[in-house]
């Protein structure tokens, strides 16, 4: 076993790697057993050749994609704990050299973390973002509470109006033929809300429970499905269920419900203070990312594309699985907005850049001014994950692995350092402009 390297431009290197004879002929006999059962041969039952027919028949070459395959898997990550480059990319493999009797040797072309050189990241300018709670916030923030705590009362005696929430089967047909994802039973739909086709919600204001019409409209030219864009269609549709949203008074009462406290004047003014609390959070965060991007600009590096390309990956897994959290397929959003897969990655590249390169240069920040993580920072880290997914943090501390700890460790290292650019910025009030539009 050995590993050497050699380094590349554009923060890129090769790795040379050797495996001895043995273990390659291992991974001979290892690739015969997969492929056995796939091999016939007169004379011999299915699953039954031996190893050295097979070799007389087609070579011992028959075997080598699979004993590479194996090899590599075995032994590059082993490698790489010896090794004292930082690698932020998946390899690309080459195998060099296999032969019976004969090391296995393969490379492995990588990137390597690049180095930043920073420029001026002290005494940067911000411009200060509106931290003000008016009344017309809070009324919006007691509204929407209204809304959570809204009941749905069933209509009675009178056809569907705007407003109403409506339960609806229904079946799209274009030209007489029934079209995919054009069919539902039981959907929920709110008259006047928009979200469908324009002119479908308004057919059904005047129908009566139990009813059966059709609904003709036309597909928008810019509708998302090609084969839909600009055509008229027919929904056969039943109306099944009427309800009214039905809101509580906003009074004494109102609060006591929604909130800890007895009156509607008391828990407005919780309200104001956390919303203070957090557009004062929201303001500090907007101006950390003015001097994160005025530091990138003052700094030099240079991304790899493959360093890249592992943070697309992760930026399109990451929105996968907030995507599917919420109930939809990755292949349905895609089609919802119309995109391919290359697409959908193309589009996350500039986000990934924008990640990377902000996390190069909070790390160089922390290097430069030595900042550190304590037990008593992680500690206080877990005890907020703890209280946001509502866990006893002890539970919580057991679930946490090591792997999971360094993570976090660097979450709040990069949470120190961008603090770190806060503290010691210079805030500027912004244009008259700016801040007329801010308080519309």
């Amino acid at each position: 076993m050995s590993l050497t390297y050699e380094k590349q431009d554009g923060n890129m290197a090769t790795l040379t790697i050797e495996r001895s004879a043995e273990e390659l002929e291992a991974a001979i006999t290892k690739a015969y057993q997969k492929i056995k059962n796939q091999v016939m041969i007169p004379g011999f039952r299915k699953g039954k050749v031996p190893q050295k027919m097979i070799e007389k028949q087609y070579g011992v070459e028959v075997f080598f994609e699979d004993a590479a395959d194996f090899v590599i898997n075995d032994s590059y990550k082993e490698e790489l704990e010896g090794c004292d480059l930082e690698i932020v990319s998946q390899p690309s493999i080459e195998v060099t050299q296999i032969e019976r009797g004969k090391p296995f040797i393969y490379t492995a072309t990588v990137a390597v973390k690049p180095e930043v050189t920073l420029g001026q990241y002290k005494g940067l300018e911000y411009t200060k973002t509106a931290t003000e709670v008016t009344d017309e916030d809070i009324d919006k923030e007691v509204e929407r509470t209204r809304e959570m705590n809204s009941r749905r009362v069933p209509v009675e005696g009178r056809a569907a109006e705007m407003n109403d929430i409506a339960n609806i089967d229904f079946e799209g047909f274009v030209d007489g033929e029934a079209f995919e994802g054009g069919k539902a039973e039981g959907h929920t739909l709110t008259l006047g809300s928009g979200a469908f086709i324009p002119g479908f919600e308004e057919q059904i204001v005047g129908k009566n429970i139990g009813e059966e019409f059709d609904v003709n409209v036309t597909f928008p030219e810019d509708y998302q499905a090609e084969n839909l864009k600009g055509k008229a269609a027919v929904f056969k549709c039943k109306l099944n269920d009427l309800k009214v949203k039905e809101l509580p008074e906003v009074d004494d009462e109102f609060a006591a419900e929604v909130s800890e406290f007895d009156t509607l004047e008391e828990y407005k003014a919780d309200i104001r203070k956390s919303m203070e609390a957090a557009k004062l959070e929201e303001s500090k965060r907007a101006a950390e990312t003015q001097l994160v991007e005025k530091a990138i600009e003052n700094a030099e590096m240079i991304i790899p594309d493959p360093m890249v390309d592992m943070e697309v990956y992760q930026v399109a897994q990451n929105f996968q699985m907030r995507i599917e959290s919420q109930g939809m397929k990755m292949d349905q959003y895609l089609q919802l907005v119309g995109q391919t897969p290359e697409q959908f990655l193309e589009q996350a590249r500039p986000s990934a850049v924008n990640n990377i390169k902000s996390r190069l240069v909070l790390e160089a920040v922390a290097a430069a001014e030595n900042l550190t993580v304590s037990d008593e920072d992680l500690e206080e880290e877990v005890k907020k994950m703890a209280e946001m997914y509502q866990m006893e943090y002890d539970q919580l501390k057991e679930m946490i692995g090591d792997k999971e700890k360094e993570n976090m460790k660097k979450d709040v290292l990069m949470g120190k350092a961008a603090d770190f650019l806060f503290d010691n910025a210079v805030a500027v009030d912004a244009p008259a402009e700016e801040a007329e539009t801010e308080e519309k």
